[in-house]
């Protein structure tokens, strides 16, 4: 009986990939719970700008969990990341940092222009991804043509 080496490979990533899944999962239903309660708290006290930079966040957070649950989901798909899936998470949480120190009024210049370069940076990746998925769906389709 010879052992493959490839498959026990790719069994064990889908192991993994599924126990992060599950966690992401748990995570969002634990954040959704806390954000119904933070919500819940804005009402029943009086200011809002605290209690707002907190719900932002939290709605942001979750963002980025939904953002990278769909990369996994579509790995157990495509049996292959996406790096468009990626750089969204990494947008998205790069974003929810710029808000977070804009609310609480502690945004350095510097910092904010070194998150915008990144943010650039990322933005071109994602055209790029784009871009590369549009090209290999055109040579799947017109090899589909080939062999029909």
């Amino acid at each position: 009986m010879k052992i493959d080496i490839k498959d026990i490979f790719n069994k064990v990533v889908s192991v993994v990939f599924v126990v992060i899944l599950l966690a992401i999962i748990l995570a969002l239903f634990i954040g959704v719970g806390k954000l119904s309660v933070s919500i819940w708290q804005t009402f029943t006290t009086t200011g809002i700008t605290g209690k707002y930079l907190n719900l932002i966040t939290d709605i942001l957070t979750l963002f980025v969990l939904v953002e990278l649950s769909k990369s996994l989901v579509d790995y157990f798909n495509e049996n292959r990341l996406r790096m468009i899936f990626i750089v969204d998470a990494g947008i998205v949480f790069l974003i929810r940092e710029i808000m977070i120190m804009v609310f609480q009024h502690n945004a350095d210049p510097s910092d904010i222009y070194a998150i915008s370069a990144l943010l650039l940076v990322l933005t071109i990746l994602r055209i790029g991804s784009i871009m590369m998925f549009h090209h290999e769906l055109r040579i799947v389709r017109s090899s589909e043509k080939l062999n029909h």
